[in-house]
């Protein structure tokens, strides 16, 4: 065995703690733990750049030290890199998008969905996003910030306080033609610099809804705040399916980082799904084409009767 230098122990150790990183980034405490959670797939690069440095100053160490980060980003990644949705299905199929629509959004460029939801709907740009969204959306929901704007009747619409004082969400029953489903619009609760606690607090209020919500076919679209990796959104996507292709970075948009933009399903299958740049905000617009699971012929109104929309009221945060 090759003798230990200085040099060789400061990459083992750094390799270690990249290693560390990328299998549970909660030891990291506080918001730098869920910062480096939410960004996680970036420390390829400095896992890459230490095995660069080991290979070229000759560090055997150094070098079989690096394997392991290596192998954890491989196993954690890149299965998405290279899953692609299930396209075998013959069940009516329909399109869901989700838009963070930021200073100067319309969500114009997601008309060909069947379902979007929006945030950071203000009184300034309410009128043009109604005059991209309605004539093809006739059914809408407003609550606060939030929109949803659906070629299908909803129903049944209740503001949600998720735990920040006021409705920033939203709950509606939605008629889908392969029967009925139960529709979350949200934006939890935004992240400051040090300061998790609002996006927690939301989270965890979110999270406890979807879990005590009988519907069978359910979505959750929306700025949560959070990417998939950060394991403070674990609790939720064990009970759904996070719909993407890929990393799906959505944030920020000139250069994502990051995809704190969700589509969040249970009871569909997802047969594409994709991320779209649109002027005027800083969030790009995550999309997906949805189709319930294969139905044996004959069997669409035991489908549509399945599991109705119960009225389930948030708990107190």
């Amino acid at each position: 065995m090759p003798h230990a230098t200085p040099k060789d122990l400061m990459l083992a150790a750094a390799a270690a703690l990249l290693a560390a990183l990328l299998l549970e980034p909660r030891l990291v405490p506080g918001t730098a733990g869920q910062i480096v959670g939410s960004f996680l797939p970036w420390l390829l690069a400095p896992t890459v750049l230490l095995a660069a440095v080991a290979v070229g100053t000759g560090s055997k160490i150094g070098t079989a030290a690096v394997v392991p980060p290596i192998a954890a980003w491989s196993v954690l990644f890149v299965p998405q890199l290279v899953e692609r949705p299930d396209t075998a299905t013959t069940t009516p199929a329909f399109r869901v998008a989700t838009q963070n629509l930021g200073t100067a959004g319309t969500a114009a460029e997601l008309t060909d969905a069947a379902v979007i939801s929006v945030q950071e709907l203000t009184d300034r740009n309410r009128p043009s996003v109604a005059a991209a969204l309605d004539p093809r959306h006739p059914h809408v929901a407003t609550v606060g910030t939030i929109g949803l704007w659906s070629r299908y009747p909803l129903h049944d619409i209740e503001r949600l306080d998720l735990g920040q004082g006021w409705a920033r969400a939203l709950r509606a029953r939605i008629e889908l033609p392969a029967g009925e489903a139960t529709v979350y619009a949200v934006h939890l609760g935004s992240i400051r610099l040090g300061e998790t606690a609002a996006r927690d607090r939301t989270l965890h209020t979110l999270t406890d809804l979807v879990r005590r919500d009988p519907s069978t076919r359910l979505l959750v679209l929306g700025d949560l705040n959070t990417a998939s990796t950060d394991p403070a959104l674990t609790p939720l996507t064990q009970t759904l399916h996070d719909v993407r292709t890929g990393l799906a970075f959505t944030w920020p948009a000139p250069f994502p980082l990051t995809n704190p933009d969700h589509i969040l399903t249970r009871g569909f299958t997802p047969l594409d799904a994709t991320v779209r740049r649109t002027p005027g905000t800083d969030h790009r617009a995550p999309t997906a084409t949805l189709a319930p699971p294969h139905i044996p012929p004959g069997s669409d109104a035991i489908w549509a009767r399945a599991r109705p929309y119960a009225k389930v009221s948030p708990r107190p945060a």
